[in-house]
């Protein structure tokens, strides 16, 4: 079974979700039998980098809130990644356009490395407080990935992956997708944000009833795609 996942690198409840998805996982009978691809979703393609701004700073002109509403919301999303065993530590993230970042997961994804690049972007992020729009940044990120140091360099200095990254988002236009995490199960199911593990439990265990009755044969009519958000 194929499972999509869109996201953004600097987005809070993506962390989140994936950890709530990768619990309902391990309780999945069939988890040898899952495919997953990470697809690359730009929050704020335009943004550019602030020299001297905290995240805090950032999102209070951006959202129209005050800094202390700012840190405030952070707490409570720290409280909730805390829950989930993630360490947010808001006051060293380093605000980011994530482009590059994407144009890196994808190198990973033709190494087999994806999952593991997604989870050590994040957490350098919103961890360790790593640029992850800065060349160097990315090429120390891409060798503890287990990536070639001088074939990440090369691929972040060329145009590679730039068409994978634009179609990622396309793609997500296409299908409806106005926020992330977005995974869609099979094209069959879909869940839409952080939720509870239970429901992605609920969803692992539909989408496979529907497969294991009706094989769905590799490369369906994206048209036919059903995305609802009740499921």
């Amino acid at each position: 079974m194929n499972i999509e996942i869109w996201s953004d690198l600097v987005c809070p409840f993506c962390y989140i979700g994936k950890r709530r998805f990768e619990e309902a996982l391990k309780k999945f009978p069939a988890q040898d039998k899952i495919k997953i691809e990470w697809k690359s979703f730009l929050l704020d393609p335009h943004s550019k980098p602030i020299d001297g701004k905290s995240i805090h700073e950032a999102l209070a002109a951006k959202k129209g809130w005050t800094i202390e509403q700012a840190k405030r919301i952070g707490e409570q999303v720290t409280e909730m990644a805390a829950e989930v065993g993630l360490d947010y530590q808001f006051d060293r993230v380093i605000p980011a356009n994530t482009f590059d970042a994407h144009r890196l997961t994808h190198l990973a994804l033709q190494r087999g490395l994806q999952d593991k690049a997604e989870e050590i972007l994040f957490h350098a992020y919103f961890t360790e407080g790593k640029n992850l729009a800065d060349l160097e940044s990315l090429v120390q990120i891409g060798v503890e990935i287990g990536l070639n140091e001088d074939e990440v360099r090369g691929t972040l200095l060329s145009d590679a992956f730039v068409e994978d990254v634009k179609s990622d988002a396309f793609e997500a236009e296409q299908l409806g997708i106005r926020g992330v995490p977005f995974f869609v199960f099979d094209r069959k199911y879909a869940v839409s944000g952080a939720q509870p593990v239970e429901v992605f439990e609920n969803a692992l265990n539909n989408a496979w009833k529907e497969i294991i009755t009706q094989p769905i044969t590799v490369g369906e009519d994206e048209s036919s795609c059903q995305i609802n958000s009740d499921c």
